[in-house]
């Protein structure tokens, strides 16, 4: 269980912060943080996150209303983001949708 992927599924809600160190798969609905030091978060179509997300390895394909920081994120190309990304590596598939501002480098 070393490398262990934690998975929240569709239908499950959560209120308040979450905190991992390996990976996590959210399908789910998260009002609150995510982070994680240099994890990788994938954040699934299903998903509607009301919070800030810091993690090491950020990739998109729901919604996401708040601030994206890390070393590498993505956007996938049915993604919403409504909030600013601060990230060392960014890269946006055609048909993502960002509303903020981005800080590359």
């Amino acid at each position: 269980m070393a490398n262990a992927t934690n998975v929240l599924a569709s239908g499950i809600e959560i209120t308040g912060s979450i905190r991992f160190s390996n990976d996590m798969i959210i399908d789910g609905k998260i009002e609150g943080e995510i982070i994680s030091e240099k994890g990788r978060v994938t954040i699934g179509e299903n998903a509607m996150i009301k919070g800030n997300v810091t993690a090491g390895d950020v990739k998109v394909f729901g919604k996401v209303e708040g601030k994206i920081t890390s070393e590498r994120c993505e956007l996938k190309t049915k993604s919403r983001l409504d909030g600013d990304i601060k990230a060392k590596n960014f890269s946006m598939e055609e048909g993502a949708q960002l509303s903020g501002r981005t800080e590359i480098g």
